[in-house]
């Protein structure tokens, strides 16, 4: 089977596209694991097929590393919306449906897009990090400087230690004028350069602790620099839209 795919990055954080609207195709976990493998396969942190939507201009599936269908990821959706663009399947301005609901997307030029996410009105703190659901669980840890070796260690034992089925781990640390992340992502099982829902997660935990009615905050990960709008009303963080780069790396085809 000879399939045709896109690479897309959204600061870094990269996946592979096919367009499935026909539902044509019908990949395997263990086949989407064999395409996003970085030394056998194309190579990626994450899948996703574009499918039809009765309701909206498409639907994305979103598939793991590991294969296996995974939670929302934001910069998944922003990679998403842009091909969605550069392939006449929508306008600029579109709606579209994933596994946990509707979004909206922005083109704000050719490589800027802007997606929205859902509301959040729970955030757990304990101790000295915070629970934050923002599409994908994040476990959110202010910190004064990033080890590396010690936080993959970390990340590693805390991914596994809460919640069914585990959580991402985010470590940040605060800089002059914006935040600095990094994220330790499940399903891919290692760090990435960067995690659109982590990074949201991290802007919306800051906001709570400092008593922020509305964003913009910036964000800066391995693979980039995004930010994060919302305003807060009552406890609740409404308008929340992340935005960043969503960036075609290359085309072709791979036999499996």
């Amino acid at each position: 089977m000879t399939i045709h795919f896109e690479k897309y990055h959204g600061a870094g954080n990269d996946f592979i596209i096919i367009e499935n609207r026909e539902a044509q195709l019908q990949l395997s976990a263990r086949e989407i694991e064999q395409m996003c493998e970085r030394h056998f396969g194309i190579g990626a942190d994450g899948a996703i097929e574009i499918r039809q939507s009765r309701d909206s201009d498409f639907y994305m599936r979103y598939y793991n590393a590991d294969g296996q269908e995974g939670t929302m990821c934001g910069n998944g959706g922003r990679c998403a919306a842009a091909f969605a663009y550069h392939h006449n399947i929508t306008g600029p301005e579109m709606k579209f449906e994933t596994i946990d609901g509707s979004h909206h997307a922005h083109i704000l030029n050719h490589f800027i897009v802007r997606l929205s996410l859902h509301d959040v009105d729970a955030i757990r703190q304990e101790e000295d990090h915070y629970f934050i659901d923002t599409g994908s669980p994040h476990y959110v840890k202010f910190v004064e400087e990033i080890d590396e070796q010690n936080f993959l260690t970390e990340a590693n034992k805390i991914r596994h230690r809460y919640r069914e089925g585990g959580t991402n781990v985010d470590y940040v640390v605060e800089e002059q004028d914006h935040l600095r992340i990094r994220t330790f992502e499940r399903g891919v099982e290692a760090e990435t350069l960067a995690c659109g829902t982590g990074i949201t997660a991290a802007a919306l935990a800051l906001a709570y602790r400092d008593h922020l009615k509305q964003g913009p905050v910036g964000v800066k990960a391995r693979g980039g620099f995004l930010k994060v709008y919302f305003t807060k009303e009552q406890n609740i963080f409404k308008n929340i839209w992340l935005e960043g780069p969503a960036i075609c790396v290359f085309k072709g085809d791979i036999q499996l």
